[in-house]
């Protein structure tokens, strides 16, 4: 049998405190009960989860698994109660997606209208984030979904590739690569790069500074003073140019264009959900997916590359943006 949902939050205080008191204290319950608690929750479980001696309280190596595992578990649970009562009381359905700022110009919209035009009754909020924070908002129930640029590291999440698009680099329309349909990736290290801060999504920020490793001589990086500038205005130089996906071809600033960098990789896009998915988050993947396709967001590829298998724990497949 499952532990109660409520001695099981009142473990993760614990589990966060390492103090009985301070935990009973943040709860709001007497010290004793919260020591209750915790010996019917191992009596339950069939296990210690808890070192104890006069002065600390430790993880055992049953606790420290059940720390991890249960927020995401508990908020899984949460939103099948709150889309529960929605229904029995013939409310509106909330879903709250975050994403990457990057992918603010063109995917997520598409994903929120689609996802409101097809779903009456469903109520779809979205905003952006900083990236390497999605996965985990998503695991404990902060959010019911995230997009982000590049296949983000992050437990108690599934995540699939939502978008791949060519990796190139913004310029000025004056500059002198810019009549090139392509630019070599050797060429455009020869004119200072400006990349991302690598603070705002190192999956990003290390595939493109990759992409010159091989160079020589090595290319001069820096990293603008504003991290998001809608103008570009370093850019308008005529001499600096700026790594970036083809969406940013769509949304361009007078006096810059983009051109793709010959034999770069894919930049992707990933769709995430928690590992325990309610029926809502089944369809939102269905409509990401059927998306996808309609808009040509996957172009083929070998088998066994299906862009909707499980994607891994880990930061492997290429990103782009923040």
């Amino acid at each position: 049998m499952a532990p109660d949902t409520v001695s099981l939050r009142y473990f993760l205080v614990l589990a966060q405190e390492l103090n009985f008191t301070r935990a009973a204290a943040r709860i709001g319950v007497a010290q004793p009960a919260l020591s209750a608690r915790m010996r019917r929750l191992e009596a339950e479980l069939g296990t210690a989860l808890l070192v104890r001696n006069t002065r600390t309280v430790a993880l055992t190596t049953a606790g420290a698994a059940l720390a991890e595992s249960a927020p995401p578990a508990l908020a899984a649970l949460d939103r099948a109660w709150d889309a529960a009562r929605s229904a029995a009381a013939g409310g509106p359905v909330a879903l709250r997606i975050g994403h990457s700022l990057s992918a603010g110009a063109e995917t997520a919209p598409a994903l929120v209208d689609r996802l409101m035009r097809g779903n009456r009754g469903l109520e779809v909020g979205a905003a952006p984030m900083a990236t390497p924070e999605i996965s985990a908002a998503v695991a404990d129930g902060r959010i019911d979904a995230g997009i982000t640029r590049g296949e983000q590291p992050g437990r108690g999440v599934r995540r699939f590739l939502l978008r791949r698009a060519r990796i190139g680099v913004q310029l000025a329309q004056h500059h002198p690569l810019a009549d090139h349909p392509e630019i070599e990736i050797a060429e455009a290290a020869g004119y200072p790069l400006r990349l991302p801060d690598r603070a705002a999504n190192p999956v990003v920020h290390d595939q493109l500074s990759a992409l010159f490793r091989d160079v020589r001589p090595h290319p001069r990086f820096h990293t603008p003073a504003v991290s998001f500038d809608m103008s570009q205005r370093d850019l308008r130089d005529g001499v600096t140019l700026a790594p970036a996906g083809e969406a940013a071809a769509t949304a361009q600033p007078a006096g810059l264009t983009w051109r793709p960098l010959r034999g770069a990789p894919s930049l992707t896009y990933h769709l995430v959900l928690p590992s325990e998915q309610s029926p809502l988050h089944r369809r939102v993947r269905a409509v990401a997916k059927a998306l996808a396709h309609e808009l040509h967001w996957l172009p083929d590829r070998p088998t066994g590359h299906g862009p909707w298998r499980v994607g891994s724990a880990s930061a492997g497949s290429p990103a782009d943006g923040r």
